[in-house]
């Protein structure tokens, strides 16, 4: 019979090769990755869509410079926001922004290319004007978050046409583990951005349209005490003549 610690010696054996094994199929499975998206772009090539893997490429590139940008922009979109559902629904897409920027980071390695950016006119507009919304809003008022609604909703459309564009280069170029890691985050977008809509249709936009009427019944008030003030002031200047 065994010994104590014998078995306590093979145990552990067990359990390093076990961990052993699962290292070598993980690396097995990226180097099959990294062949077999080698060997899809060199057949999409030979196809005589050179032009098409360029665009995919460069396109990659663009939307991987993007989320790390949005990836800075939403905790202060997050921060300015007035109501906690829309908080709440900002931290969950910054999880899955995160998650996004892995999952291109991977479909460069199955085109075999190094994962980096290329800057985005179309996204660092979108950032800007959701800023300018941001400044030109009441802090803590509805209308604020109807506006932030507005500008995420905005980049969320951006990216939606932007991950259906790549999903259907993918398919094109033969990419079939680049087409299903993209199409996650092309759901994901989708779902984001009825998300916003619930969101803003449930209570915000309509109680940011009860603000401009207070906020033009404060302006007409304000007028009228002024008009108040001159008359005043008027009738003061004739009884001292």
């Amino acid at each position: 019979m065994p010994t104590s610690k014998a078995r306590t010696t093979k145990t552990k054996s067990s359990a390093s090769t076990r961990q052993s094994r699962a290292q070598a199929t993980k690396n097995k499975a990226q180097s099959s990755a990294r062949s077999k998206g080698k060997t899809q772009a060199e057949n999409g090539a030979s196809e005589g869509n050179t032009q098409l893997d360029k665009l995919f490429t460069d396109t990659l590139k663009d939307i991987y410079w993007a989320e790390k940008q949005l990836l800075k922009a939403l905790p202060k979109m997050q921060k300015n926001a007035t109501t906690d559902e829309l908080k709440s629904a900002i931290e969950e897409h910054i999880t899955q922004t995160e998650e996004q920027v892995t999952r291109l980071e991977q479909v460069f390695e199955i085109c075999g290319k190094k994962a980096q950016g290329k800057k985005c006119a179309a996204m660092e507009g979108l950032i800007e004007e959701g800023n300018e919304i941001v400044e030109e809003t009441e802090k803590g008022s509805m209308t604020r978050d109807a506006g932030i609604i507005m500008a995420a909703q905005k980049v969320e459309h951006y990216e939606i046409a932007t991950y259906g564009c790549l999903v259907t280069f993918a398919k094109t170029l033969g990419m079939d583990e680049a087409v299903e890691l993209l199409e996650q985050t092309l759901e994901e977008e989708k779902e984001t951005d009825e998300k916003l809509t619930m969101i803003a249709e449930g209570n915000i936009n309509q109680s940011a349209g009860q603000e401009e009427e207070e906020e033009e019944s404060d302006e007409e008030e304000s007028e009228s005490e002024e008009e108040e003030t001159e008359e005043s002031e008027e009738e003061m200047e004739k009884k001292e003549k």
